[in-house]
């Protein structure tokens, strides 16, 4: 389906990604006339390869800073300079395209944390206006239209289900097996990842062949259950969704009475176009999406659209994990197969004993590939040239495994998005400018799950153990709380259905709506947001409201 710029669509969204992906799919589905911006290109199957040096030494699948530069500071008090903080998907499909696919729930106790521990100097930490009962079977339908192996009840900390996993786990992997013998020796419960990846054919699609090739690669097998191979093929089959690639959202247009009516955008030769539509839904992330905002300002909202509240960019979260990194004495050859097999939850709660706020998760995998393992992978004692850093080289890499440890970024208002008043990108448009520090007890977290890290590492028998914990941040893949959802108007930018409190017809659906960041891994509660959204759209579109 191909429709006019000049002709009203019922939607336009902005982002086709993994929230994205999933309204036009649910909108499309329910008989509504859907357009989908996406700023990048709409790749298939047959343009992803295994170029390490393009995927990985580049990130060939995300934003190039040349094209769209980011600057970042820790304070507003320092000069920002140009930095790659962010990373995110920039193709039809997003950051599910290369994403390594742990599919986590939140919890139960993730959306009352601030009821039940209190508040925490310092941060806007709050309660989410949901709770898990009300995701929980939007979960289920992610999970079950994705395509999701797992396996149901093997995590005794989860929260309830409905049902279990569409698809069962993956075979686990040497790294697997070697963290579930060091946890279990410590008393803790791994269990198999639930992973957006398919253990055998699912709806049509083949299942993974482990190739290796995972995270920040596209699948060309189309077994890792990125939108693109998912809910948008759905969509365009409605023949009422139309996926534009190549269109460079500029301004959300906004009419006298308070509605918005459509989205300015450059196309591919980048000439302006508006596209109208009685609706917006903006999927851009939780960086673009606010930046996009702040771009629309009116005399109506002079600090950016839908910014009554002045939280507009604000309570920026951030990616915080650390890998400890491990030799045993036999190959393992993890670099074969999917990132993750195994995952433990043990440490996942808050502990006013531990003396700060947090908990974590982890994960046991190899993270690297030959070349970028040779660049950062070894120990710090080995040779980095001649003979011997080859031998070293030929011996780590099959003997190395990691655990990645996930622990939480707390919200504070000091950490968000603004845009930079000197620097502009390839379009003319002002770039994102981040500020953003770890709070103490951010880094108080970090270090204490690292230490459980190399105790299981030890228990299971590892040889050498390494790695360095950066107290600073670096570049980060899960952007959240941007433009958070709250029952009050006064201190949120969404409701509790991602409608924007001061414009009804304007919907910002991504990681932006998170209120705190659990235990990062945010994807399959991103999803769950947009299905839940999509069913608050469907039903406001039919009653006339937007």
């Amino acid at each position: 389906m191909k429709y006019r710029p000049s002709e009203v669509v019922d939607f336009v969204v902005v982002g086709a990604g993994a929230a994205g992906g999933v309204v036009a799919k649910e909108l499309s589905a329910a008989g509504f006339r859907v357009v989908v911006l996406e700023q990048g290109p709409y790749l298939r199957e047959k343009d992803f390869t295994h170029d390490e040096i393009h995927y990985v030494r580049h990130q060939g699948l995300t934003n190039d800073q040349k094209q769209q530069p980011v600057t970042f500071r820790r304070s507003e008090n320092e000069p920002a300079v140009n930095f790659k903080a962010i990373a995110y998907g920039r193709q039809v499909g997003g950051g599910t395209v290369h994403f390594a696919a742990n599919y986590w729930r939140f919890h139960e106790s993730d959306f009352v944390e601030r009821s039940s521990w209190g508040a925490i100097p310092g941060t806007a930490f709050a309660d989410w206006p949901l709770r898990y009962a009300d995701l929980e079977p939007h979960y289920a339908k992610a999970e079950r239209d994705m395509g999701v192996s797992g396996l149901a009840g093997a995590n005794p900390f989860d929260s309830p289900r409905s049902g279990p996993y569409p698809l069962p786990p993956m075979p686990v992997k040497s790294s697997g097996v070697l963290f579930d013998r060091g946890a279990r020796k410590l008393g803790l419960h791994p269990y198999p990842a639930p992973v957006a990846i398919l253990s055998q054919p699912y709806h049509g699609r083949g299942a993974c062949t482990h190739c290796g090739y995972c995270q920040w690669f596209g699948c060309e097998m189309r077994a890792k259950s990125s939108t693109l191979a998912t809910v948008i093929p759905m969509a365009e089959k409605t023949g009422r969704c139309e996926v534009r690639p190549n269109s460079y959202a500029r301004r959300i247009q906004m009419a006298r009475d308070g509605r918005v009516t459509g989205v300015v955008y450059f196309d591919a030769r980048r000439r302006e176009v508006l596209q109208r539509a009685k609706a917006v839904v903006v999927c851009a992330n939780g960086v673009e999406t606010p930046r996009l905002l702040l771009m629309s300002k009116t005399n109506r909202f002079p600090h950016g659209l839908a910014n009554s509240s002045g939280m507009l960019g604000k309570c920026l979260m951030w990616d915080n994990s650390a890998g400890v990194q491990c030799v045993f004495e036999h190959p393992l050859n993890d670099y074969k197969g999917i990132r993750a097999t195994r995952v433990l939850q043990d440490y996942y709660d808050c502990d006013p004993k531990r003396g700060f706020y947090g908990g974590g998760a982890m994960d046991a995998r190899f993270g690297s590939f030959p070349a970028s393992f040779g660049l950062g992978g070894l120990p710090p004692d080995v040779p980095r040239w001649g003979a011997e850093f080859k031998k070293a080289l030929a011996w780590y890499f099959p003997r190395t495994m990691m655990i990645v440890g996930h622990s939480p970024s707390l919200p504070m208002e000091r950490n968000n998005v603004t845009l930079d008043p000197a620097v502009k990108d390839a379009w003319g448009l002002p770039a994102a400018r981040i500020t953003f520090d770890y709070h103490a007890d951010d880094v108080k977290c970090a270090k204490w799950l690292w230490q459980k890290q190399i105790e299981i590492l030890e228990a299971a028998g590892a040889k050498k153990v390494w790695g360095k914990l950066n107290e600073k941040p670096g570049m980060s893949v899960h952007l959240m709380g941007t433009c958070r959802m709250g029952h009050d108007a006064r201190t949120s930018v969404v409701n509790a259905f991602s409608q924007s409190h001061d414009v009804k017809n304007l919907f910002l659906v991504d990681g932006s709506n998170f209120v705190t960041s659990a235990r990062q891994q945010p994807t399959a509660t991103i999803q769950a947001l947009a299905y839940r959204a999509s069913g608050y759209m469907i039903e406001a579109a039919r009653r006339g409201e937007l």
